[in-house]
């Protein structure tokens, strides 16, 4: 097993660098990289991931490449018009509502984007649930006026999310869950209580390849698939599961190769005009990426602490 530990290009969800694990089985790559704030119970989700790859292997593809999108971290307007022009893509995901911005720092990133985006490309805003209910339905009219394609988690419970549906529902404005789905003990409350449009789905975090189709068959709601940040190798992971979707309706968060500063491959998985590829990732052990000694036995006691559960 090989221990990554990777810079960002830009603070996202708060940290600077990435770290996990890549290993080889007869089955094709496989990664395991839970984030580092992460308990052994949830760590042990995304180990179930690799392994359920190792024990069923990867699903039919029912499509040779996937529609993606653009992430936007909260950056500053031209740096965020600047990675939107540079991608290709068609579809941007932005983020809003990071601590120690405003409102107003959100509308001209949004506006930057909409504008390197032009008229027809589709937009959308993931909050990470930071928001109330009523922040949430300001801030969503507020920004709203560039054309969202939905948004997603924008506030952290589902209740919560309820509610706000029943509220902007009547503008036209969709709601998309992720942590109410990958973070919950119960991630088919969101359709029990109608608390949203749309369901992100995360290989790592909610088990495997398998196991999210399996659920988005029960969940009965149009499927974006998106990444945990991961390398090339846990993008591949992704990538299948799209790839074996019967519908795919929206563009998926998984060009996120691009927000690292280098890759565990010599061929990472990134987006040609606002499409990836479905195809394997071979690791190269000789790339400079590889974990020094402290970081790597930091690893080696998180796997001794969750192998157990996985």
């Amino acid at each position: 097993m090989l221990v990554y530990d990777i810079g960002l290009r830009q603070r996202f969800r708060g940290i600077v660098r990435r770290q996990g694990v890549v290993w080889q089985t007869e089955r094709g790559w496989v990664e395991w990289s839970p984030f580092l704030d992460y308990g052994p119970p949830e760590a042990a989700a995304w180990l179930r991931a690799a392994r359920e790859v190792e024990r069923r292997g990867w699903p039919q593809p029912l499509r040779r490449e996937v529609p993606v999108n653009v992430t936007v971290p909260a950056v500053d307007p031209a740096t965020a018009h600047r990675l939107v022009a540079g991608s290709g893509c068609a579809t941007a995901k932005v983020k809003v509502a990071e601590a120690g911005q405003s409102l107003a720092d959100d509308l001209a990133r949004v506006e930057a984007v909409r504008d390197a985006l032009g008229a027809d490309g589709r937009l959308r805003v993931d909050a990470n649930g930071a928001w109330t209910v009523d922040q949430a339905e300001h801030n969503l009219i507020a920004l709203d006026r560039f054309t969202l394609e939905y948004a997603e988690q924008p506030c952290a419970t589902v209740p919560e999310l309820a509610e706000l549906r029943r509220r902007v529902g009547r503008r036209g404005l969709l709601i998309a869950a992720d942590e109410s789905i990958r973070r919950a003990d119960d991630p088919e409350r969101v359709v029990a209580e109608r608390a949203a449009d749309i369901a992100v789905l995360k290989v790592q975090p909610l088990g495997g390849i398998w196991r999210c189709l399996e659920l988005a068959q029960r969940l009965a709601l149009p499927v974006v698939v998106s990444s945990a940040l991961e390398t090339s190798v846990g993008l591949a992971m992704g990538v299948a599961l799209a790839a074996a979707l019967p519908e795919l309706p929206y563009a998926c968060g998984l060009d996120t190769a691009r927000l690292l500063t280098a890759d565990v491959t010599d061929e990472p998985l990134a987006a040609i005009d606002g499409m990836l590829p479905v195809r394997p990732v071979t690791v190269d052990p000789g790339r400079a990426v590889w974990a020094g000694e402290a970081v790597a036995r930091r690893w080696g006691r998180r796997w001794d602490e969750v192998s157990g559960r996985a």
